[in-house]
């Protein structure tokens, strides 16, 4: 290390995910001596994961309906998300070469649709600024009040001491790609309280018939609605294997996941034409012919795909020839959904590091200079880029307040 560094505050990020790396960027902007750690070969895996369909930055939708996506954190992540808001986010972006713009659902999307350009423009301004990277080093815990300890790939255990420490490793979905939840027994040793991590964002079980699961797994359900607890959300799912999943599903997974958890399965009613009333549906089956089997007249009257058509035969059995009690299942198909997916399918993180184990600069309050960001706190939201904003936001947070404590300037918004 060079005289110049060492006479800069030290600070050791643990997580190259974007909580880490915004950290980075704004501590080595305001004059910090910035190292981050990764257990991975390469930085930002679950960001590349998450661009393969088109990065979603963050929602365009008003800032008040905005915060509301994350249910009960709203009153935590409001403060962090007004400092670093939807439009910070896309400034962002654009700072890095990636322009963004709004799609037809309210996202936010880098024109190019793709994480790996704006990761590289990224890791080239964090270069820039002295960021050191060190790759393949495994976070084991910590070492005395201000060093943590690590193991190399090599498995060489190595004493790192710094002036402040964030912790950024994400949650526990997707494992694979280096977040694995193994910061909670570490942290919980340390006197840190840490609610229990689960799924969220995640699909469900249903004991589909084997004639349906072996037709129609991977099959998608277009333009429905899913209605629970007095909540409809509308858009797509895809029938799998083992159940249901996507995007309609995982936005009411919070609250299917404590239904099935205090009694065993919760049940959902699908709305296969959300768009039409059911006034409208009797008219079109009026018009078919009488003589046409039910299917046929079902068919054309609808336009139902067929994977669409054999849930509602899933539901029950038999498709009703009353017309009034097929439209009305064809507006209400209810669906007995069990276990979540679990951890390792699922998109997100629930649980992690309680509100109360972190003050309101993101300090544990338990171990004093060691500060938490990410998707490793206690917070959960839906997917349409509420997830990323509210990672960026924290790690933005969590920056501002290492620098308040080592005396450095901090960038605001």
């Amino acid at each position: 290390m060079s005289s110049d560094a060492s006479a800069r505050p030290s600070v050791a990020i643990i997580g190259a995910g974007p909580a880490g790396l915004i950290a980075a960027e704004r501590l080595a902007e305001g004059g910090a001596a910035v190292t981050v750690f990764d257990r991975m070969p390469s930085p930002g895996r679950k960001l590349l994961m998450a661009g393969r369909g088109g990065l979603n930055l963050t929602h365009g939708e008003p800032l008040p309906s905005f915060l509301a996506r994350y249910g009960a954190a709203e009153p935590w992540l409001a403060p962090m998300i007004e400092a670093f808001p939807p439009e910070a986010a896309r400034a962002f972006a654009a700072g890095l070469g990636e322009e963004t713009f709004v799609g037809s659902s309210g996202r936010v999307f880098p024109k190019s649709m793709k994480a790996s350009p704006l990761l590289r423009a990224w890791l080239r301004r964090l270069d820039a600024l002295g960021v050191t990277l060190r790759l393949r080093m495994d976070w084991t815990g910590f070492d005395g009040p201000s060093a943590n300890r690590f193991r190399g790939a090599d498995g060489s255990e190595e004493v790192i001491a710094a002036d402040a420490t964030l912790l950024a490793v994400g949650g526990a979905s997707w494992p694979r790609l280096g977040s694995d939840g193994s910061f909670a027994p570490i942290l919980t040793a340390a006197g840190v309280a840490v609610t229990p991590l689960r799924a969220a964002n995640s699909g469900f079980a249903v004991a589909w018939s084997e004639s349906f699961r072996g037709r129609f797994a991977g099959e998608p359900l277009k333009n429905i609605a899913i209605s629970f607890g007095g909540k409809s959300v509308r858009g797509e799912a895809m029938v799998t294997g083992y159940g249901i999943e996507g995007g309609a599903i995982y936005a009411l997974s919070a609250p299917l996941r404590e239904e099935v958890a205090r009694s065993g399965s919760a049940v959902v009613t699908l709305d296969l034409l959300p768009q039409r009333s059911a006034e409208a549906i009797a008219e079109r089956l009026a018009r078919q012919r009488p003589s046409e089997s039910l299917a046929n007249r079902l068919r054309k009257a609808t336009q139902l795909a067929p994977v669409a058509i054999n849930l509602m035969r899933e539901a029950v059995r038999d498709l009703p020839r009353d017309p009034a009690a097929l439209v009305a299942l064809i507006k209400s198909v209810p669906l007995t959904l069990g276990e979540p997916s679990g951890l390792a399918r699922a998109i997100s993180t629930a649980g992690g590091v309680s509100r109360d184990a972190v003050d309101d600069m993101l300090m544990l309050t338990a171990r004093p200079g060691t500060f938490v960001a990410g998707e490793m706190l206690d917070w959960e939201a839906p997917t349409g880029g509420y997830l990323l904003q509210a990672v960026m936001a924290t790690g933005v947070a969590a920056a501002a307040g290492i620098a308040a404590r080592l005396g450095l300037q901090a960038k605001q918004g």
